[in-house]
């Protein structure tokens, strides 16, 4: 699937690509002698990648490495996927870039030793939380009461998508890492430069935190809570600290086996340098720690991963979405109203720019992606080549089905609030007549796009619609267009309705002429956009789009 297709990724343009260029770049300076990287240059030149890897087998023994964080203090949200999709998504290209010789992985890290700071907005039982304030959220209780803990609870609902999804990748759970002593050997390295480590954080906080600052949080024996107290004896001998527990009492604790948690930059350069991470996308909020946590990876002697930034989503209120406020999207939300693929499109375009990520972008996302995968597939047709740059490839991951939609998203909608379908026999009771031979079995996508345009309907298009009278001028334009499309055989097709009202527009003196078309939607549809006005009519049926009108002229839908 991904062989083949080094020299196509040598020149593609689409940001996956560029990253996996630089990621490459990274794992041939780091891995490779001088002499080494003039032999890989030459067999990359003529995309010779299993020759290079067979030639080099320990420079790429180990793989590289995909990594993106997960807040388990909260409930996976839409920024969440999309911290997992953007990584797996460079990852594809250079997969492709490499003609997958070199191995990779994702690892989906769960922070989830974290302690519990604020409740979320969002979940049951707040009360039985906050007597477990400050408590790793793995240690808190489910207010959910299905799993052992919060932490568990939240990340099996990011697993359980990820997974519907289809995402490849290494589940790795902060609470795990620690007590299973993977992290040890950097821990007792911070330990060891406790000193250096601190002349990198302590610049960087204000003056009250940098007098108790410790890279290192550690849990009390006797409340189990994640504490922000200061380390006031290292003994590098035995790998402990001691520091004030709560009650006041001098206490000794190992670094390592899960005593202690490090403080949140410490931390991600430790496991940065741990595992051995290339490659991290994070929000352009995280630029300073970024930069922050680079620089403590080279005291513990490691390199920094190559860095991704993206802009953040806003929900509805142009507010920055909060795992802990519950604002924005759920996963569940999105899926209810569009496909997986449109999520990931959503994902894919535009990284380097906000967007607001809340129901009404659903549609527009929707289409566009269906419209990248004609494009793809059309372009498939053409050439032996695939579209590499198109979206379609990266949602897909190089393996975009063959087959899309013959009907728009938002023409569905429409034909939904015309016709008021509460049921899919409905509406395929209209779409089979206009495309003959078509079922529900025979166009899968087709089907799907059916159910998420009923919810849609029902939840946020109905609740909303509000019909309006026309004007004189557009009352005398409706009843010409009434009068043209009767004349019309009754199985004329969409683009002869389309030139229909695009002449009785013109004529009738719109200008411009979309604001005829925003006229009929407002006036037969009850809001301000809908689609090609000469599809819809096509498939709701001539007779039903000549009785809609009629009705709207007589001042029915707005009475209604």
């Amino acid at each position: 699937m991904l062989q083949g297709l080094s020299h196509q990724a040598r020149e593609a343009k689409s940001w996956p690509f560029e990253q996996a260029r630089i990621l490459l770049d990274r794992i041939l300076r780091l891995r490779l002698s001088d002499a080494e990287r003039d032999l890989a240059s030459a067999l990359i030149a003529q995309g010779k990648f299993d020759e290079l890897v067979r030639t080099l087998p320990e420079a790429f023994a180990r793989p590289v490495v995909f990594q993106c964080g997960y807040g388990a203090s909260g409930l996976p949200h839409m920024g969440t996927f999309g911290e997992a999709a953007r990584p797996t998504m460079v990852r594809g290209a250079f997969r492709a870039l490499t003609e997958d010789a070199i191995p990779t992985q994702l690892i989906v890290f769960s922070d989830d030793m974290d302690g519990l700071r604020k409740i979320p907005d969002n979940v049951p039982n707040r009360a039985m939380l906050e007597e477990d304030r400050d408590k790793p959220v793995t240690s808190v209780r489910d207010p959910f009461g299905e799993h052992e803990s919060f932490g568990a609870h939240n990340n099996a609902r990011l697993r359980a998508f990820l997974d519907g999804f289809g995402f490849d990748y290494t589940f790795m759970s902060s609470t795990e890492t620690y007590k299973s002593g993977r992290f040890d050997e950097v821990l007792l390295r911070i330990l060891e430069r406790f000193d250096a480590i601190q002349a990198v954080m302590l610049p960087t906080l204000g003056e009250e935190r940098r007098a108790t600052y410790s890279p290192f949080l550690p849990i009390s024996p006797k409340t189990g809570r994640v504490l922000q107290a200061p380390t006031l004896e290292r003994h590098l001998d035995r790998g402990t600290i001691v520091f004030p527990d709560e009650d006041g009492t001098l206490t000794e604790v190992p670094v390592t086996g899960g005593h202690v948690k490090l403080q949140w930059r410490p931390d991600w350069a430790a496991r940065w340098t741990a595992l051995g991470v290339d490659f991290e996308a994070s929000g352009k909020d995280l630029v300073d720690s970024v930069r922050v946590s680079n620089r403590l990876v080279k005291v513990l002697g490691g390199e920094p991963p190559e860095a991704f930034h993206f802009e953040l989503f806003m929900d509805e209120n142009n507010q920055k979405i909060s795992k802990s406020k519950g604002n924005g999207l759920t996963m569940e939300e999105w899926l209810r109203y569009g496909t997986p693929e449109s999520l990931a499109y959503y994902m894919y375009q535009s990284p380097k720019s906000a967007k607001r990520l809340y129901f009404d972008v659903i549609p527009k996302a929707t289409d566009e992606y269906l419209s990248h995968l004609d494009a793809f597939n059309k372009a498939r047709g053409e050439s032996d080549r695939p579209a590499i740059d198109n979206p379609a490839w990266h949602v897909h991951r190089g393996a975009p089905p063959q087959k899309g939609s013959p009907v728009s998203f938002s023409l569905l909608l429409n034909l939904v609030s015309a016709a008021d379908a509460s049921t899919g026999d409905i509406l395929w009771g209209f779409l089979e007549r206009y495309l003959p031979g078509a079922t529900p079995q025979s166009e899968p996508l087709l089907d799907k796009l059916v159910g998420y345009a009923l919810n849609y309907y029902e939840d946020f298009v109905k609740p909303s619609k509000k019909f309006r009278a026309p004007d004189a001028k557009e009352r005398a334009a409706m009843e010409e267009l009434s009068k043209r499309l009767k004349a019309l055989p009754a199985d004329a097709d969409a683009e002869v309705i389309q030139n229909e009202v695009f002449e009785v527009g013109k004529t009738a003196g719109f200008e411009p002429l979309r604001a005829w078309f925003g006229a009929l939607y407002e006036v037969l549809l009850g809001q301000p956009t809908g689609p090609r006005f000469g599809s819809f009519a096509a498939i709701f049926g001539l007779a039903r789009t000549t009785a809609l009108i009629d009705r709207a002229l007589a001042g029915e839908l707005t009475a209604a």
